[in-house]
């Protein structure tokens, strides 16, 4: 027998102990290898060649994008040195240079990585700035490698500045952090900083195709799009999701196997959950996703990928050359772009929507299917129903008002006069109901609201509505309505009014809403443009410069005012009893009054 076929336990331990997984086995060694970051690789490319190498540098991005290893990178461009030909900092490094693997293995004596996680006091600090004093060992410069920078104190940032803005001209400072809000200003106006940006599916794809080769693993295409999807951009979390799934399929790895390690729901159930939903058909809706979660797809993630479809044939409906991702499935590109032809964008808009705001819930609530059947229900629901300039438009078609009553005249129909010419012109309103403001013609009330009218508060007259605001003391709409609504009509349920210019844009919305408060049923406000009408001010300042006139013109106080020069009319009270308010201020034959002291005599006199 070979002795390589026969291994002790130990060796077979050993061989275990000695695997290096996906994540470590295939990281970058040089800028040429690193993926989707092109701009950080273009800069420090052209700032090596000039010579403007700076003495700190920032990096930042979320989990996984290689900050660590562009940070080892880049203390290798900065020490590479390959005896008798290359002696200066570079970013072409084809071959292993006298530094390169000592700092790739992170073991090299002038290169130390700190994890600022664990070492956060302004003692770490006050070693490293001891240590910047001396030169380094064997390399061209001393690096200092910070991970987690952001995870340092105040005080140890405060210790740091002063070295970090003057370093000796042998350190450098390389940082890597995810939360680049949390370090101080003052720190990262002496880096130069690089953000270092999310894998594009298609570039991780490409990566992880590759790898797959080198490992001799045959995969489908449309499982390893789910995995750079499931990486969400992160190079690290595709690679660590990569080698499992190589466990988890044994050397053949479809998508079916993916779904169940990850438990993901078939992309093409999903794509039929999408068009049952927006057709409206919520028992096939229902009735697939409990299909999905008996075969182990979480509601959440069955919402997320219904949510991330509708963005998808968003985005096909917006840019229909974007279906040449390569992460896409066929069957996402073909039925994505048949979706994104026949859908608008107010009805996508409104399915994002709502499942965005259903998401939270699904993932709080105690029975996730419930709670995703409920999203399903709102969304399936709200498919059919039409916008609301849609739906404006097709009543204003069939020659219906907003509040469902028929047009006068009828919708396309000739009117009744001028041998077929159409209906005859209306006042056009702006209608408010709810809070919505649409055009439409005047118009009846329904009779479903004037039996609703019948049963709340009587408003017979605007003057009501003015005692109805005074008696739930909104003192501001009572002076509104008396100074700057100009009434018009007023019926059960629905308004026309006018404003005046000094009038609040949004009076029409208020009234609407407290109207329904106070009244228990909707109001239609309409607002007439340009309207004529007097308000209850105006009205009532007419009605008494009327009464002072009359009263001023009558004989007997036009005899008053004579006797008693400089005297002038105030006001004018009308009697409950009497019907002409002169009256009021005339005393009874049989009242003992002092006539002499009235000087009725004289009134008399001059009177004849």
């Amino acid at each position: 027998m070979d002795d390589t076929s026969a291994k002790t336990p130990e060796n077979k331990a050993s061989g275990q102990a000695g695997y290096r997984v996906l994540a470590r086995k295939y990281r970058p060694r040089t800028f040429d290898d690193m993926i989707g970051q092109e701009p950080l690789v273009r800069t420090l490319s052209n700032a090596f060649e000039t010579g403007r190498i700076a003495q700190a540098y920032m990096l930042t991005g979320v989990r996984g994008v290689g900050k660590t290893t562009t940070a080892r990178i880049l203390a290798r461009a900065l020490n590479y040195e390959v005896p008798g030909e290359i002696d200066q900092p570079t970013i072409h490094m084809p071959a292993f240079g006298s530094h390169c693997e000592a700092i790739i293995e992170g073991r090299h004596v002038d290169i130390i990585e700190m994890d600022a996680a664990s070492h956060t006091g302004i003692g770490d600090i006050r070693e490293i700035i001891e240590a910047t004093r001396y030169k380094p060992v064997s390399a061209r410069y001393k690096v200092y490698i910070i991970d987690e920078v952001h995870m340092l104190s105040t005080a140890a940032f405060n210790g740091l500045l002063k070295t970090l803005e003057e370093p000796p001209e042998h350190v450098k400072f390389i940082f890597a952090t995810t939360e680049i809000r949390k370090v101080p200003v003052t720190v990262l106006s002496r880096c130069q900083r690089f953000d270092l940006r999310r894998i594009d599916a298609s570039d991780l794809t490409g990566h992880l195709r590759m790898i797959c080769d080198r490992e001799a693993v045959e995969i489908d295409d449309e499982a390893l799009a789910m995995i750079a999807r499931a990486g969400e951009g992160s190079a690290r979390d595709s690679l660590s999701l990569l080698d499992q799934a190589m466990a988890h399929g044994a050397g053949r790895i479809t998508a079916d196997d993916i779904r169940q390690m990850l438990g993901l729901a078939d992309r093409a159930r999903v794509i039929d959950l999408f068009e049952a939903v927006i057709r409206g058909a919520l028992p096939d809706a229902l009735t697939i996703l409990k299909d999905l979660y008996d075969v182990g797809a979480e509601p959440f993630v069955v919402l997320s990928d219904l949510s991330e479809f509708t963005h998808l044939v968003t985005r096909l409906r917006v840019i229909p050359d974007s279906a040449s991702d390569a992460s896409l499935s066929e069957e996402e590109r073909t039925r994505g772009l048949a979706l994104a032809e026949k859908l608008s964008i107010r009805v996508l808009s409104r399915a994002w929507q709502i499942l965005l705001k259903g998401l939270p819930d699904v993932q709080a609530a105690p029975r996730p299917l419930a709670a995703a059947e409920m999203v399903l229900v709102r969304l399936a629901y709200a498919a059919d129903l039409p916008t609301p300039d849609e739906a404006l438009k097709a009543l204003l078609n069939e020659g219906v008002q907003t509040d469902g009553s028929p047009a006068p005249g009828g919708g396309s129909g000739s009117g009744s006069g001028g041998g077929g010419g159409g209906a005859p012109a209306q006042a056009r309103f702006q209608s408010v109901q709810g809070g919505r403001v649409a055009t439409a013609p005047r118009a009846m009330p329904q009779r479903e609201t004037i039996a609703q009218a019948d049963a709340g508060p009587q408003l017979r007259r605007f003057e009501d509505i003015i005692a109805l605001a005074e008696k739930h003391r909104n003192v501001v709409l009572k002076l509104d309505l008396e100074n700057k609504v100009r009434p018009l009509r007023l019926e059960p349920g629905r308004l026309e009014i006018g404003l005046t210019p000094d009038a609040p844009k949004d009076f029409a919305n208020k009234l609407s809403r407290q109207l329904k408060e106070w009244t228990g049923y909707n109001w239609i406000i309409a607002v007439e443009q340009d309207a004529e009408a007097d308000t209850l001010a105006e009205r009532r300042d007419k009605t008494k410069r009327k009464m002072l006139t009359d009263a001023r013109s009558d004989p007997l106080v036009e005899a008053v005012l004579k006797r008693f020069p400089g005297a002038e009319i105030v006001d004018v009270r009308v009697h409950e009893d009497l019907e002409d308010p002169i009256l009021e201020a005339v005393p009874e034959a049989d009242d003992e009054v002092a006539v002499d002291d009235l000087g009725l005599d004289e009134f008399d006199s001059e009177l004849d």
